[in-house]
């Protein structure tokens, strides 16, 4: 006879749930219902469906002809350390609109919808709901309708109080006033639209200098600076969406450069058609640098060809247009709000030869 010294059995435990596992379909709920007034204030007269289903509808704006469809996607990248690093929230969703719609807009299409992927290992929903406000401020910006997205929660997959970002954004053109470069001319002149600072590029490096290597105090301003590091180093990338459509309607814009990774070296000749013996020639000196990126390059002894590879150097945009018209674009981008520098022109490249060309010298640049 056995000896069972275990006593009689308790009642039966539960079975595991989701939320025993990490998922907190709850959660997942309570941030539809917090999030659908900011989605509402994006919308577009287009937009068929609500917030909640499975999939989002949104038709053709009407007027156009030959409707050509844009899309891209991107993210916000490392930037997003320093949010959790602050807990600030509330701008990274600026930058991730601003990298999907500034790509667009070069091609002179006019955003129709934007699609976000947040994913998280445990879901905060306070910290979510301020994510996705600031993707639908930065929609609105746009004049994109922020249409539907994705929030996964990832247990162990994510580092405790972190998360991912992505996003998608389609948008139309008609197909005869795409901007694909072939307009410009021998010329014409190179306006550069200012940044907002670093953007959403090259923070690898910025963290690397500002945070480990100078253990430079957040909360505090550099030299040469009038707002704390961490909020120069935070400000959300400019959106110039409104500003290039209107240079697009004002039939003057012939070609646009994000820029963004790659910085003045890589980014400026992807205006250019690939078969155009052009090169773009950009003066040093022409624009002010900002005072981080000064500092980044003298603390770092980072040289100035690294400099202008990595970072945008106050130079989110560059625009090339006629140059008997340069005083009406310029003004046009201006009336919108923006910061414009004449920062060149384009020049002829019969033989192989650099595309961009960087003439006089600039410290720090």
């Amino acid at each position: 006879m056995s000896d069972d010294r275990r006593g009689p059995p308790g009642p039966p435990r539960a079975g595991l749930t989701y939320r025993d596992a990490g998922v907190d379909i709850d959660a997942g709920d309570e941030l539809v219902e917090r999030i659908k007034g900011h989605v509402k204030r994006t919308l577009r007269p287009e937009v068929v469906t609500d917030l909640g289903g499975f999939a989002g509808m949104c038709a053709l704006p009407t007027g156009y002809k030959e409707p050509l469809l844009v899309s891209c996607t991107d993210g916000v990248g490392t930037k997003l350390k320093l949010a959790f690093l602050m807990g600030k929230h509330d701008t990274v969703g600026i930058d991730l609109v601003a990298m999907n719609v500034n790509d667009l807009v070069v091609s002179g299409a006019e955003p129709l919808f934007f699609l976000d992927y947040f994913a998280s290992g445990r879901l905060e929903v306070g910290v979510a709901e301020r994510v996705i406000a600031g993707i639908a401020d930065g929609c609105r910006q746009a004049g994109c309708a922020l249409l539907g997205g994705e929030t996964a929660e990832l247990p162990g997959f994510y580092a405790a109080g972190e998360y991912d970002l992505a996003g998608f954004c389609v948008g139309v053109v008609e197909k005869s006033r795409r901007i694909d470069g072939r307009r410009i001319e021998v010329g014409d002149t190179l306006l550069g639209i200012a940044s907002s600072g670093f953007h959403s590029n090259g923070y690898s490096l910025v963290r690397r200098v500002f945070l480990e290597e100078m253990k430079a105090d957040l909360g505090q301003p550099l030299e040469g600076m009038e707002r704390p590091l961490g909020e120069v180093l935070l400000a959300p990338t400019r959106i110039y969406v409104r500003a290039l459509r209107k240079l697009a309607a004002a039939d003057l814009l012939r070609g646009a450069a994000h820029i963004t990774g790659g910085g003045l070296v890589d980014n400026p000749t992807r205006m250019l058609p690939g078969d155009a013996p052009l090169k773009l020639q950009l003066q040093l000196g022409s624009w002010p640098i900002p005072a981080v990126m000064q500092v980044l390059a003298r603390e770092a002894r980072v040289t100035p060809e690294e400099m202008r590879r990595t970072f945008n150097l106050g130079i989110g945009m560059i625009v090339a247009v006629p140059a008997a018209r340069a005083a009406d674009a310029r003004r046009i981008l201006e009336d919108e709000g923006e910061r414009v520098f004449e920062i060149g022109r384009v020049a002829e490249a019969p033989a192989p030869d650099a595309p961009v060309e960087f003439l006089g010298a600039a410290g720090g640049a």
